[in-house]
Formats: C-alpha cells, sequence, structure tokens
C-alpha cells in the first residue's frame, strides 16, 4: 500500500486558532504537525494541545527548521506580514490566519515575497475549503432561485465587556471586528456574486462603510453596502461587541437561500455538517453536504494539495491571491470610511520595514548617476507615488525602492492635494534618510502660475515635507503673459536662500521659453535654469494627455536637449500603457491611448521595440524605459509603480544597454 505524501507543518503563534488547526491537520490526508514556535517554551499545556509536535524557542527557529516545509502563521493581525515574508525568504510555504495582513497593500507584498521563492501563501479563510461552500456556489449557478438581488452576511459575537488591552480591541493589535470576522461576510458576498457571474469570486464597484469606534479607536460593531456591477447589494456586517444573527441570506428573483451558522458550516471548530435552506414558494428545502471531517482538516488539505501540486496559491473556491486582495482592498475602504487608521500603521510606530527590519543603505539594482548642479549623486530613475493614501501602504513601496539603491523623489505641491509632500516626510523622518536623498519640489501649477505664489507655496511644501529645502525645483507649469525673468528672479531668490539646493527649471515648458529663461539669467548674473520636466518617451505624445503639457519627444527637442545638456525628468516615460498588451492597431476602447499615442509611426516604435524584446528575452515596456535611460543627454525617467511586483519589473530595463544605433534604428527603423 503506497503511503501519502505529507506536507511537515510548523505553527507560529500556538494560542486557540491554531490548536483549532492542529485539529484540522490530525484529520487531514496530506498534512501533519512537525514543529511549533513560540516565545514561552516552558508554557503549560503546549505539549497536550500540540501533541507529536516538536516545541521550538522562537520564531526564527521554526524558519531555520529543515524538517519543516510550511508553515501555519497564527500570531495576533500586525505580525502577519512580518512573518509571511520572512517564511518565504526561508523557502518556506504559507498559511496566514485572516486577516493575511492589515491591508491591500500589506498582502501584494506577501505575494511578491512568495512569488520570488517560488511557494505556497494562502489566506486561512477555513470555511471556504468547506465542501458547503461549493455546494452552495453550485446552487446559485442552478438559478435554484432564479436571479441573485441581494446578499445579507453577518458574522458577531459578544465580548460582554470593553477590555483594552485584549487583542480584539487593542489598537496596538489591529483590533475590532472588521479585520478580525468581517472579511467573512466581504469573502462571501464576493463569493456568492462571483457565483451569480459564473466566477469564482466578483469585486464590488463600491463599497460604503461604518462603524461604532470605541476608546482604542477600533471597531465594537460596523456595517457596510458592497455594490455589484451585475446589481447585486450586498449588506454585511460584523462586531465584537454584538450578537449577530450570523445568518446568512441570499435573496433571488425566485427565492432565498438561508444558511444558519455559515462560518463553521452550522457546527463548531471540530465539525460542520452542513446545512443549506432553499425556500421558495412557501416551501422550504433543507440541503446537507452531511461532512463529518474536522472543519479545519479542508484548508489543511487545500493548503498541502496546492503545495504538493506545485501551485503557489489555493485552487476555488479557496481563497486565491487574486481573491484575497480584493477582501483586503474592500476591508480598506471600509475601514477608511469609518476612520480607523492604527497606530502601528503610522510613522510615529511604524520605523522599520514591513518585514520588521531596520532600513538597509547601499543597494545596487537602481544604479546612480551625476546630474548637472547637483553634489549628491542620485538614482537613474526617480519615484513617483501620488497614488498612496496612507503612510503605511506608500512606506512599503518607498522602504523597497530604497534598499535597491533609489534615492530620487518626485513630490509636488498639487499633488494629492499636499498628501504626497506629507507622506514623505513622514517617511524621511522616520527612516533619517534626508541627507542621503535628493528630493525634486514643483510648485506654481495653473491656475496658480504666478512669480510671487512660487515662495508661498514652496514654504508650505517644506512644511510638510519636514524639511527646509529641495533639492531640485521646477515650477508646474508655464504662464506666457508673465515675462521669464520674473519666474527666474523667483526662483534664483529660493537658491539665495537655500531653500532651492540644486537645479531649478520648468515642467512643461517649451525651448523657446527655456532659451528666454536661461539668457535673462546669464545677463543678470542669475542662476541659469539647467533642468526640464516635460514628457519624453519613445513613442511621441501627439495630443496633451492634460492641458497645458509639453513633450519633448520631437527631433528638434532631442537636437536642443543634446546641444544644451539640460537634464530632463521625464514624465510618461513608458508612454502611459503604450508598450503593452492594453494598446495595439485593433484595440481602441481606451480614449486616451488612442487620442494621445496612436499614428503609424508610433506603431512602427511598438513594434520595433517588441521585436527587440523578443530578441532579449525582456517584454517592451523595459525597451521603452531603456530608450529613455539611453539618451545622450542627461536624462531621467519619472516612474510611479504602485506595487513591489511594477517596480522590480521597471527596473529589468536596467538590463538592457542600447547602443546609438539601436536608439536610431527604434525611432526610424534605420
Amino acid at each position: 500500500m503506497t503511503e501519502t505524501k505529507k506536507v511537515r507543518w510548523g505553527i507560529i503563534g500556538p494560542g486557540s486558532i491554531a490548536k483549532a488547526f492542529q485539529g484540522g491537520v490530525a484529520g487531514s490526508k496530506h498534512a501533519e504537525l512537525v514543529a511549533i514556535a513560540t516565545r514561552n517554551p516552558e508554557k503549560p499545556g503546549l505539549a497536550t494541545d500540540f501533541p507529536g509536535a516538536r516545541i521550538l524557542k522562537g520564531y526564527d527557529a521554526l524558519l531555520a527548521d529543515k524538517d519543516v516545509d510550511a508553515i501555519y502563521i497564527a500570531t495576533p493581525h500586525p505580525g502577519h506580514a512580518e512573518w509571511a515574508i520572512k517564511a518565504a525568504e526561508a523557502g518556506k510555504h504559507v498559511l496566514v490566519e485572516k486577516p493575511m495582513a492589515l491591508s491591500a497593500f500589506e498582502i501584494d507584498a506577501i505575494f511578491h515575497a512568495h512569488r520570488k521563492a517560488g511557494t505556497f501563501a494562502g489566506e486561512a479563510f477555513m470555511y471556504r475549503l468547506h465542501p458547503q461552500v461549493k455546494k452552495l456556489g453550485e446552487l446559485i449557478a442552478s438559478g435554484v432561485i432564479g436571479e441573485v438581488r441581494m446578499i445579507q452576511s453577518s458574522f458577531g459575537f459578544s465580548m460582554g465587556k470593553f477590555q483594552p488591552q485584549h487583542r480584539l480591541f487593542a489598537n496596538d493589535l489591529a483590533g475590532g471586528g472588521i479585520l478580525d470576522v468581517g472579511g467573512y461576510p466581504v469573502s462571501m458576498s464576493r463569493f456568492i456574486a462571483g457565483a451569480a457571474m459564473g466566477k469564482p469570486f466578483a469585486d464590488p464597484i463600491k463599497v460604503s462603510g461604518t462603524a461604532k469606534l470605541n476608546a482604542e479607536g477600533t471597531d465594537d460593531w460596523a456595517a457596510a453596502v458592497l455594490t455589484f456591477e451585475n446589481g447585486i447589494v450586498a449588506q454585511v456586517s460584523c462586531a465584537v461587541m454584538a450578537n449577530l444573527d450570523n445568518v446568512l441570506r441570499i435573496h433571488g428573483s425566485e427565492g432565498r437561500i438561508e444558511v444558519p451558522e455559515f462560518w463553521f458550516a452550522g457546527g463548531n471548530r471540530d465539525q460542520g455538517l452542513g446545512r443549506i435552506d432553499v425556500i421558495k414558494g412557501g416551501k422550504t428545502e433543507t440541503i446537507s453536504v452531511n461532512e463529518t471531517g474536522h472543519v479545519y482538516a479542508f484548508e489543511a488539505d487545500g493548503a498541502s494539495e496546492a503545495i504538493l501540486a506545485g501551485r503557489h496559491e489555493f485552487a476555488a473556491p479557496g481563497m486565491s491571491w487574486a481573491d484575497s486582495l480584493g477582501n483586503a482592498r474592500v476591508l480598506d475602504k471600509w475601514r477608511a470610511d469609518a476612520g480607523i487608521e492604527f497606530n502601528i500603521e503610522k510613522p510615529v510606530k511604524r520605523v522599520n520595514t514591513l518585514s520588521n527590519r531596520p532600513l538597509a543603505s547601499g543597494g545596487t539594482a537602481i544604479p546612480k548617476r551625476s546630474i548637472p548642479g547637483l553634489t549628491k549623486q542620485a538614482s537613474a530613475v526617480a519615484l513617483g507615488f501620488e497614488d498612496f493614501k496612507t503612510f503605511s501602504s506608500g512606506a512599503i513601496l518607498l522602504d523597497a525602492f530604497w534598499e535597491k539603491g533609489g534615492n530620487l523623489f518626485d513630490t509636488a505641491f498639487v499633488y494629492g492635494s499636499g498628501y504626497t509632500e506629507k507622506l514623505f516626510g513622514d517617511w524621511h523622518k522616520s527612516r533619517g534618510t534626508r541627507e542621503q536623498s535628493v528630493l525634486i519640489g514643483k510648485g506654481a501649477h495653473s491656475p496658480l502660475v504666478y512669480p510671487d505664489v512660487i515662495a508661498k507655496q514652496l514654504t508650505q511644501s517644506l512644511d510638510r515635507l519636514q524639511t527646509d529645502y529641495v533639492d531640485v525645483y521646477f515650477m508646474h507649469r508655464d504662464n506666457l503673459d508673465v515675462p521669464v525673468g520674473e519666474f527666474v528672479d523667483a526662483m534664483d531668490a529660493e537658491v539665495k536662500a537655500g531653500r532651492i539646493r540644486g537645479p531649478f527649471g520648468g515642467s512643461n515648458w517649451t525651448r523657446e521659453r527655456m532659451d528666454q529663461a536661461i539668457a535673462y539669467a546669464d545677463k543678470t548674473g542669475k542662476q541659469r535654469p539647467g533642468a526640464l520636466s516635460n514628457n519624453f518617451a519613445l513613442a511621441e505624445m501627439l495630443d496633451p494627455i492634460w492641458a497645458g503639457c509639453v513633450t519633448s519627444s520631437t527631433p528638434e527637442w532631442k537636437t536642443w536637449l543634446n546641444d544644451r545638456q539640460v537634464t530632463n525628468f521625464s514624465w510618461s516615460s513608458q508612454a502611459r500603457g503604450f508598450f503593452t498588451d492594453r494598446a495595439g492597431r485593433d484595440k481602441t476602447d481606451n480614449e486616451e491611448l488612442v487620442r494621445v499615442w496612436y499614428n503609424e509611426q508610433n506603431f512602427g516604435r511598438r513594434d520595433r521595440a517588441i521585436e527587440l524584446t523578443n530578441k532579449l528575452g525582456h517584454s517592451p515596456i523595459h525597451v521603452a524605459l531603456a530608450y529613455v535611460l539611453a539618451q545622450p543627454f542627461p536624462s531621467i525617467p519619472l516612474i510611479g509603480p504602485r506595487t513591489l511586483g511594477e517596480l522590480d519589473d521597471s527596473i529589468k530595463a536596467f538590463d538592457i544597454k542600447l547602443t546609438p544605433e539601436d536608439l536610431k534604428w527604434l525611432e526610424d527603423g534605420k
């Protein structure tokens, strides 16, 4: 008889939920528990609660254990991302107790680490692997209640009294119902909406949430409404201080489905037979999957089977990576609507990286270069990060950029109504990186493009940035009704005041205007404008993306930049998706792409970029970025990755070294 192959599991955080998982492993086919890690190996009851498992002191010991294949992470919420990432670095698969991390950005960072490691990572919504869920999905898809219209789903219990130090309430432990149990009704609603559309899950197009907060600033009870593209509306609720009925209700055009105590399949942590009531025409039909196995055995086997098959994520109806990310985005919005940001997500406490290590310096993945007018070396690309709305989300990308060798940062007075500047200020203050950073500031955007605005806005910017100077400064737009000398005077005054300590110039300025500004500065003994921030890309911008924008991609511009050796910090340096699969001669659904980039010259350049990348084993977008980097004048692309994966992808451009002949061939095919 052939012995069934098993995955050897270890547990980090041997608390009550870990004991439930141990019961599941004991009843599984493909998993065995071999070790647990605890900070207190002398704690009574460990040997009884986790029979047969070796007891290791400290979580690092489990990561280093060669006899452990996979790790179940059951620490309080704030430790999930740290140990999931460290596990990936150690080559270990992970099953992370829900919520996988505090936000979608943290979860994406976990998946990024496991994608690089080639390991499995799953979120432990154990109910999703119980046979009851598959049966429910089949019933919805069969149309037994007609067209699904509304979903009501709750998971709430009462702790009886407020306990500020308890993990369910404590701010520093990311307490509250939304993160602890709110993910259940959200994930179930997304599953049902997806089943109604023939998909594993669906993401809502609108989320509106609220909550009652306690003295810790965490939620005692909360509710949200989710709206899906097919018209389904879901009402979800959760609580740690209210006993909700915890009945799942699915309302259709011809009846409804009710599932009592859905999260444990009508039972408890040990067993749930599974009960589904189909109510239509005044009659109730009760359907049961009659499953007698341990409730947690199904997720233990689901994860183990994926690992044995070499998969990185759960198979449906388990939570895939995209499913977990979609679920977390709903929880992020729900929390934001309720006004919940944990202290541990703020700069005063989040002083380390997501893996809980001090920020490292000296990375070489992003090379450094000299910029005329700057005494510091700057990275060959500048990071823009205006899409981030919280410190904890933005810091993930800023930390990674820095550790890869990046030190050039692009901010502006108008970005995020000032939030980008505040985010960078909080980041460099908490990390101690200001003097090694090269900081770009921008001000005087339309309609406020006047000389006196420069100093006023720079004062506000420096306050947000928590510094007394920027390294590079640009006027964000130009105003041709104002003599250019007045702008030069205003920027030169900031140089003399020490608030601009490097080159200044114009973003979206014409050649003629720059020539006039340089001539004025030379005549009056002021600092010359020494930098531009205009669009520059392999594809020429045919129509301005936004009003007042200027492209420097034309032959005349290239000659001008090369002759004067003026540094250009290029925005939209990869033509905003033109060199990805989003564009193509037959793809005309994106108005911006068509209007701004579509002509035969640009498509010819795109064709040649594709041809070159087929030879090099890269992507066309890498060639597009390498093109900007390889110019014979100082050319620095501004990049705006939203995820760690996008950042790593951008860095691949440094592997491509284009010659002058390559540049010419990409431009005109000759």
